[in-house]
């Protein structure tokens, strides 16, 4: 299997919204845009498949070394032998892919954000910094798209913990930030039992608001310059914000089930932002 095919079978199989968006790039920027995506399922994986915290940090310092590795010319794994060709054209930086391994081993090294500046730092690294990524191979001319690609990264995070908080729950993980579990009366153990309660439901509604204040910042960022580029972040920005509200319209009841939309709804919504333009 060559790493273009491994890359594409890694991409496809995730059943990611992101997977949707790529569908309608050109050739070169879906390549490279496919070959990133894997790449960051591959760390993430790490975290979310190794029991072991000592093994799955040992295979996160592989990691950084091959990605070390691989801009010194000697890639090894797939993944990176498919990102490779595309780091120069579109601007990749080492530090970037770095900087996503670096999100993945706060998750090793702690199960808790105390305050939402912690969990901003968290969503930086795994989704701001991705944003930022995809920005530039998606076509970024103006140097301020950096910052609606890095707000609507951290918009699709906060979505992402708000529809996981049972799945995370079962690993033992809360990424609520633990003073406001304190101002919404939440306990942790109450979370971590996958209690729902009224007020898990008016705690989860603060971080839907906030998640929604970020979508529309984001929105509100990117330059008119750079709108028909960057189409491919605004049909995610849709079908990660439908997502959100099709969670708020079942009560936040995402502790023991995972709320999704389907593959075809996914795609439809995809379509509409490539038809028409905005979401």
């Amino acid at each position: 299997m060559s790493p273009q095919d491994y890359v594409q079978q890694k991409a496809a199989a995730s059943g990611s919204s992101f997977y949707y968006a790529f569908l309608f790039l050109p050739k070169p920027r879906r390549a490279a845009i496919t070959a990133f995506y894997a790449f960051c399922r591959e760390v993430d994986d790490v975290v979310d498949d190794v029991a072991d915290p000592a093994v799955a940090q040992h295979k996160l310092a592989w990691w950084q070394h091959e990605v070390a590795q691989a801009y010194a010319g000697k890639p090894t794994h797939p993944a990176m032998q498919a990102l490779m060709p595309h780091t120069e054209p579109y601007g990749i930086r080492q530090d970037q892919l770095q900087a996503v391994i670096e999100g993945c081993q706060m998750d090793l090294g702690q199960t808790r954000c105390l305050d939402y500046p912690g969990l901003q730092r968290y969503c930086h690294l795994v989704a701001g910094v991705v944003g930022e990524v995809s920005a530039s191979i998606f076509g970024q001319t103006d140097p301020a798209t950096t910052a609606y690609a890095h707000t609507l990264g951290q918009a699709f995070q906060l979505t992402n913990i708000i529809r996981d908080v049972g799945e995370d729950a079962l690993r033992g993980r809360i990424y609520l930030p633990v003073n406001e579990l304190q101002r919404f009366d939440v306990k942790a153990h109450e979370v971590l039992k996958r209690t729902h309660s009224d007020r898990f439901v008016a705690l989860m509604r603060f971080q839907a608001e906030r998640a929604h204040g970020l979508y529309d910042q984001a929105l509100a960022l990117l330059p008119a310059a750079d709108r028909r580029a960057q189409k491919p972040g605004l049909m995610m920005a849709s079908i990660y914000r439908t997502l959100l509200r099709e969670i708020e319209h079942e009560q936040f009841q995402v502790l023991h089930q995972r709320i999704a939309l389907t593959p075809l709804r996914k795609l439809w919504l995809a379509w509409k932002v490539q038809a028409l333009g905005h979401l």
